[in-house]
């Protein structure tokens, strides 16, 4: 075995089906994919335009510092260019954090059903992760608080989470940022940010004067999933830090112009928004209608408890020509989740789920 030990012991993550792959193996002319969180619209229109008149550019290596799209940034969320670092994806960026501050003998800490990559990529690095149990499908405050020791270096929350869904509220993160100690750092996580729809949510980037480091994507809210492109935002101390870790030209040209632009487009972010919100009002409704239980989101997928072998519910529906995402990986074995699509393939899964639930 010529890989280190600990990449060995690694349980890869597992993306979501591609369309072409199901229409291949099973013969099927329309396959509809509601399994990776992705928006249904496409991309930002004005993304489209600006990444066209981009191509012709491609020769040249990008912008290292991408200095037009931090500026524009900054200006958007209140905060100067040197407190935000660019990422290929919120991927990159969690591995550019654990790389960045956590030493050999310390740890991380998050929940035991999150985003698998905080985990990943921490084993990866070769860091131990420490894993608090959900409560009621939630992130469990004080038993993540029990959890940090003197050598938790970082603590990762998905807010929303993903795969459940669910949100900590302003007073949760605030008892949390006061409990950490000095040398912890709280990581948080706000990829769907776009979707919410409740008044008690905490906008992490007010935080950031702390040991608060908040992620970002452009890949829900302005379906620029396969540009990855994502932006970290931090005090400028621990941004600096990052700035030595990140490789050089990772966010590539056609990222730029399309996230650029994207920023923009605040007709296609409501439309998206909208989207969302009607879609969920009307699986919320059709999955009472057929007993299905699920829990309650404030994101673009639910967490649906089919009662029964999530994978072959998975598989039943793909033969249907529906993917979502079987939640075995999670260790919710009953489960399966759910994204939220236009009318057209909300319609379309709820009338294969009829005929696989009954």
């Amino acid at each position: 075995m010529l890989a280190r030990k600990n990449v060995a012991q690694i349980k890869a993550y597992q993306p979501g089906k591609p369309i072409e792959d199901v229409k291949r193996e099973l013969g099927l002319t329309e396959v509809i994919k509601m399994a990776s969180n992705e928006n249904p619209l496409g991309p930002s229109p004005k993304a489209v335009a600006a990444m066209r008149r981009a191509l012709t550019s491609v020769n040249r290596y990008p912008d290292s510092q991408s200095f037009y799209l931090k500026r524009k940034l900054a200006a958007a969320i209140g905060v100067d260019t040197k407190n935000i670092c660019l990422g290929n994806g919120s991927d990159e960026l969690i591995d550019v954090v654990i790389k960045t501050f956590v030493e050999a003998d310390e740890n991380v800490v998050t929940a035991d059903v999150t985003f698998l990559e905080y985990e990943i990529i921490a084993q990866v690095n070769d860091r131990r992760v420490k894993k608090v149990p959900l409560k009621n499908f939630t992130y469990d405050i004080e038993g993540l608080i029990a959890r940090i020791d003197k050598k938790t270096k970082l603590v990762f929350i998905a807010n929303p989470n993903n795969p459940t869904g669910t949100y900590l509220s302003k007073g949760d993160v605030r008892r949390l940022v006061r409990a950490l100690p000095k040398r912890t750092i709280l990581v948080l996580d706000e990829a769907y940010d776009t979707f919410i729809d409740v008044d008690d949510y905490p906008q992490g980037v007010t935080l950031i004067e702390r040991n608060v480091i908040v992620l970002k994507t452009f890949s829900k809210g302005y379906g620029l999933a396969g540009l990855r492109i994502g932006y970290a935002a931090a005090r400028e101390e621990l941004i600096a830090a990052m700035e030595k870790v990140r490789q050089p030209f990772n966010v590539n040209l056609l990222a730029q112009a399309g996230a650029l632009a994207a920023l923009d487009d605040g007709r296609f972010l409501r439309r998206t928004r909208a989207t969302i919100l009607d879609g969920k009002a009307y699986l919320y409704k059709e999955l009472k209608a057929l007993g299905v239980r699920f829990v309650p989101s404030v994101t673009n997928f639910i967490l649906i408890d089919v009662k029964r072998d999530g994978v072959r519910v998975f598989q039943e529906l793909l033969q249907l020509g529906i993917i979502v995402r079987d939640m075995k990986q999670y260790g919710l074995k009953n489960y399966i989740r759910v994204t939220i699509g236009t009318e057209y393939e909300n319609k379309k899964f709820i009338s294969a789920l009829k005929r696989v639930v009954r």
